[in-house]
């Protein structure tokens, strides 16, 4: 299955430039069964990403922009009256879909947010008493612009603990932003991009990803970090057992994606920023991010 994930990344490569890190990160957060969170400015590909990674292993796409009159049942779908039959047919919302986008998910209000994030944990909707499951695997990529709050309700901890991991693509370099120009002439589009694994192969990478091996010594370095969070003078609330969780599934599809079977402490410390930062509230104003760079200098590496 090696192949299968060269493939994926060199077919993103083909639409996203420069962003190498930022698609390994995308991945790991899909083959660990979990969702991403993506921080950044408009403009930067963030919807591209989603788009291509849809069309990459052939699954449907659906995005959510994200608006404060958004009601749950746009999302999640509503029962409407047809007359013809003289009964209520069910209209599935975007949710019914392998890679959803929810487009600055932080503009919609606090009652749709919970629909979206009920769904992301439950895999399924549940309208009028019947409940549905939605289309595996299921995968959400989310937005929000980190600099602009008017008009906004900022997702509270409990929802934010949903995502996986957190993520920024930032501005590209000059040399890249030079590349994507000439891709515009040259380049493969979105449109254009081929399916390069199927969905079951997903799954298999899924489940491939769950029997990568962590010492006992690893995973108690892992609880040792998510355990300085919650004692630390400088967070005011710490990290709690789901990212444990989060972290230990990221750390196996990390490994996965680098080829071993085995998880090693190198693989712990690069996803610690994006797994916890956006897990906990750090005291006095200071930066999550640094935080989460503090303490895995002061833990012990096994």
């Amino acid at each position: 299955m090696r192949e299968n994930i060269e493939r994926l990344t060199k077919n993103l490569g083909q639409t996203i430039v420069g962003k190498a890190e930022a698609i390994r990160l995308v991945l790991v957060a899909l083959l660990g069964g979990g969702h991403a969170l993506l921080e950044d400015v408009p403009g930067v590909g963030k919807t591209l990403l989603a788009k291509s990674l849809a069309r990459s292993i052939a699954g449907k796409f659906q995005r959510i922009q994200c608006t404060p009159d958004l009601l749950p049942t746009d999302i999640t779908g509503t029962n409407i009256w047809n007359p013809r039959s003289g009964e209520f047919e069910f209209l599935p919302g975007p949710v019914f879909a392998n890679v959803l986008l929810a487009d600055e998910i932080n503009r919609a209000t606090p009652r749709t947010q919970s629909a979206l994030l009920e769904v992301m944990e439950e895999r399924q909707v549940t309208v009028d008493g019947v409940t549905r499951p939605v289309p595996t695997p299921f995968f959400v990529i989310a937005t929000q612009n980190p600099i602009e709050y008017q008009g906004t309700f900022p997702l509270p901890e409990a929802q934010m603990d949903r995502f996986a991991l957190s993520l920024s693509l930032g501005y590209p370099t000059e040399t890249e932003e030079l590349q994507m120009l000439q891709r515009l002439q040259e380049g493969v589009t979105v449109e254009e991009l081929q399916p390069c694994i199927a969905l079951e192969e997903v799954l298999e990478l899924r489940r491939l990803c769950g029997k990568v091996k962590l010492e006992t010594s690893l995973q108690q370095y892992i609880l040792n970090l998510v355990r300085a969070t919650r004692e630390d003078e400088e967070i005011t609330l710490g990290v709690s057992p789901r990212g444990a969780v989060a972290l230990q599934r990221s750390t196996q599809a990390l490994a996965f994606l680098a080829g071993r079977e085995y998880a090693i402490p190198d693989d712990v410390k690069f996803l610690a920023v994006p797994v916890l930062s956006h897990r906990l509230i750090p005291a006095g104003g200071r930066r999550a991010k640094t935080v989460v760079e503090r303490l895995l200098r002061s833990v012990p590496i096994p």
